[in-house]
């Protein structure tokens, strides 16, 4: 659908600062930027104000930032969340539901993004970290908890992107990952649950570029 289609591209735009929190955007530039009709651009923008990246503005929206206590509550909704899905995860995986191969490309996203952590590459460790956590909320089975989540993570990603920078320990960063995921593949629900909500509020806490 063109709609679909429209939504994801201009989802994209926001996300990566193509459009910054206090940007207008009219629905003939976003067409003209699609280069599609203005139908389904009205539709996309219409989802993306429900998602609240966005909100009405006069002919347009204009790119949504949390303030500061609105992105301390989603962080702390985020927490509850991957706690649960990684409780979830490693229960599943306790049980033999989850494949080998799913592991693995577990473990592949987990060593790639600690490497991007550490290299300074912000964009790609942004983006590997997502699919990290992306990953984990997908073999918990939950996929209420993971549209929850996915909401949670772009209005977070958009207000916390003009503060970018390397984070204060990546070393401690990986480190919380490398745990998080040594107690999926173990099965230990309940400590992946607990690993999780730390490493969540921990990244709040140090602030470092919305990163986690």
């Amino acid at each position: 659908m063109q709609t679909d289609v429209a939504c994801s591209r201009l989802r994209e735009l926001i996300l990566d600062g193509s459009y910054p929190p206090g940007a207008r955007l009219t629905e003939m530039e976003a067409a003209a930027t699609l280069e599609m009709s203005r139908t389904p651009v009205r539709e996309a923008l219409r989802a993306l104000a429900a998602d609240g990246l966005v909100r009405p503005s006069g002919r347009g929206v204009v790119v949504v930032a949390l303030a500061e206590g609105d992105l301390d509550e989603a962080y702390q909704v985020r927490a509850a969340l991957e706690a649960l899905t990684a409780e979830l995860a490693a229960a599943r995986q306790r049980e033999g539901r989850i494949a080998p191969a799913d592991l693995h490309a577990l473990r592949d996203v987990a060593t790639e993004t600690a490497t991007a952590t550490a290299e300074g590459r912000l964009s790609d460790a942004v983006r590997l970290n997502r699919r990290f956590h992306r990953t984990i909320a997908e073999l918990a089975g939950n996929a209420m908890a993971l549209h929850a989540l996915e909401r949670i993570w772009d209005q977070i990603q958009v207000s916390t992107l003009r503060s970018l920078a390397p984070p204060a320990r990546p070393a401690h960063v990986s480190g919380q990952h490398e745990e998080l995921l040594a107690a999926i593949i173990e099965g230990r629900a309940e400590e992946a649950a607990a690993i999780a909500r730390a490493h969540v509020l921990d990244t709040r806490t140090t602030a470092h570029y919305g990163k986690g």
